[in-house]
């Protein structure tokens, strides 16, 4: 579990031991404490390839990966600093895919498992400049790496949210799930053998639209 410190991620890590995980892996960008023995906590930072490294060698024995760990930094593309927009894309996209490629082969071995790549209804939708472009391609990422990694089978799960309300989007004044229902959803998603997890219904209503004009699709569209 990258990211499982807080927010998303905490509510994961009770979701999964509430379902009878025997242990998850929770990390953080710092070295934390839980007192649950359940859970064993690690440091990681998904920008580093050693890092994720040291973390697979440690956690050789999951059965499931999540990719919580995000940034939000809604910086224009064509303003914004590109420094930032540049630090978005490292975490939201390419960390991603270096737990997804230190991992696939201990998935493979363990049987094929499954690894799950959160999203944002914002990967559908124009408007969050930096963030936005950085979910659309994490979920361009996980479509691609679903075909890659269906032939040692393991399942790859995209799971698309609106707002949940945690610290990073505690500014935004829209409607908004709590971590513990998206959390659920999730889970119950994995259950199913599902490949895709809707998780709210601002979600179903956004992707019903894709097939519609280009122009409706935007973040105004949200509020």
């Amino acid at each position: 579990m990258t990211g499982g410190r807080r927010g998303l991620g905490a509510a994961l890590v009770d979701e999964a031991l509430a379902r009878g995980a025997r242990k998850v892996y929770s990390t953080a960008r710092s070295g934390y404490l839980d007192d649950r023995p359940e859970v064993v906590t690690a440091e990681l930072e998904v920008r580093s390839a050693a890092s994720v490294a040291a973390l697979a060698e440690v956690a050789s024995d999951v059965e499931i990966v999540f990719n919580n760990a995000g940034i939000l930094l809604p910086d224009p593309l064509l303003t914004g600093d590109f420094e930032r927009v540049t630090d978005t894309f490292d975490i939201n996209v390419f960390g991603p895919l270096r737990v997804a490629r230190a991992f696939a082969p201990i998935l493979a071995a363990n049987g094929g498992g499954a690894l799950v790549n959160m999203h944002s209804v914002l990967s559908w939708l124009a408007g969050s400049g930096a963030y936005g472009a950085s979910k659309a391609a994490a979920w361009s990422l996980t479509n691609s790496l679903r075909l890659e990694l269906a032939g040692q089978n393991t399942r790859v799960v995209g799971v698309h949210a609106g707002f949940i309300d945690t610290e990073m989007v505690s500014a935004v004044k829209l409607p908004k799930a709590t971590p513990a229902e998206v959390a659920a959803r999730i889970m119950d998603g994995l259950e199913a053998e599902a490949t895709e997890v809707l998780a709210d219904d601002v979600t179903v209503t956004v992707k019903a639209a894709l097939s519609g004009p280009v122009e409706s699709l935007t973040f105004s569209a949200l509020r």
